[in-house]
């Protein structure tokens, strides 16, 4: 809410290097990039009910030639929720939806919440093909956990003389960066990457928080980044000649245990609460196969949050399947 930095680590030995990695460190966000993704898409027309085909598609005449984007495990799921895209942190659905909204509109987005980096004019971007440092996403979170609002770092905030006189300040400057609704929703489907996808970690916190992981291609670069209503954080580990860490080494296993162990001592320094839903969201239930109305709340139905006026306006007529409903875990949960 203030914007000042409670703590930055750029390594961990000082005494070998002096490189302030959280600063300057300018590294691959990989999935960690979905939220953004998203939050553009709400603003475009898409709900977290909105549903896209997670079945092959190739892009022809790329940078590379023609490119075919895959899932981590290589497998496609049909007809699929943008909520459940996100949790589950799928590549083709999010592809998609960068095409579907314009890279146009998601780097324009990504500027507006202080991403400064490189970023590519290609689809690739929906697979976090950016340049950021872990300070900047960590700002760029802290919008969807401040109501849609930027609070710029600040990382001194006053200089006093010896007799306590403050000879310099620096007080938050703030602006509107999202509408307060889209943060919302992007919080909401955040909290569902720890309820059941791969943030399911950060659910030993104990506290309402939400957030999203994040790897690059050969376990470069491994990443969680996510917030309470108190501080946002992000975790990277990474090396700096940009060898892999590991197989398997992926923001769920590699960075998200660091994440909570941290949280798990800030929140004794900043308060936690639950998420506020704002004025404009309402919920209704919808069939989870069709994204569409439920002419009732049942045993097979979802209750889903929408900007007001965009909630579907058609019911669904599909055969009701308690298999298809939600998966509540997945097979590999430390994929992303």
């Amino acid at each position: 809410r203030t914007g000042f930095i409670r703590t930055i680590i750029g390594g961990y030995d000082y005494t070998k290097s002096e490189y302030n990695r959280a600063i300057h460190a300018k590294r691959q966000p990989g999935s960690a990039f979905k939220p953004i993704i998203y939050a553009v898409a709400m603003d475009n027309g898409f709900t977290p009910a909105s549903m896209i085909n997670d079945e092959p598609v190739t892009y022809k005449g790329g940078p590379k030639g023609d490119w075919t984007p895959e899932n981590y495990d290589r497998k496609h799921y049909g007809p699929t929720r943008l909520r459940e895209a996100l949790a589950y942190s799928r590549n083709v659905v999010t592809v998609k939806l960068v095409d579907a909204v314009g890279v146009d509109k998601v780097i324009k987005f990504s500027r507006n919440l202080g991403l400064e980096g490189d970023i590519p004019y290609n689809l690739s971007i929906a697979l976090g093909s950016l340049s950021v440092t872990p300070l900047e996403l960590c700002s760029a979170y802290s919008v969807f956990a401040n109501n849609g609002v930027r609070m710029n770092p600040i990382a001194v905030k006053y200089i006093t003389d010896s007799k306590g006189k403050i000879l310099e300040s620096n007080e938050p400057e703030e602006m509107q960066a999202i509408s307060n609704q889209t943060a919302f929703l992007i919080t909401s489907m955040m909290q569902d990457v720890i309820n059941y996808g791969t943030g399911w970690r950060i659910k030993a916190l104990g506290k309402p928080a939400a957030g999203k992981t994040g790897t690059t291609n050969d376990y470069r670069d491994a990443w969680f980044v996510g917030y309470t209503t108190g501080i946002t954080a992000a975790v990277w580990v990474g090396f700096d000649d940009v060898r892999p860490l590991g197989s398997q080494e992926t923001g769920a296993r590699a960075a998200s245990p660091i994440w909570l162990n941290f949280m798990k001592s800030a929140l004794n320094i900043a308060e936690s609460s639950d998420f506020s839903v704002p004025e404009g969201i309402v919920m209704y239930p919808i069939d989870p196969l069709t994204g569409l109305l439920s002419k009732e709340e049942t045993a097979t139905s979802l209750k889903e949050y929408f900007k007001d006026g965009t909630q579907p306006t058609q019911f669904s007529t599909a055969s009701p399947s308690p298999a298809r409903v939600e998966r509540k875990s997945i097979s590999n949960p430390d994929f992303d």
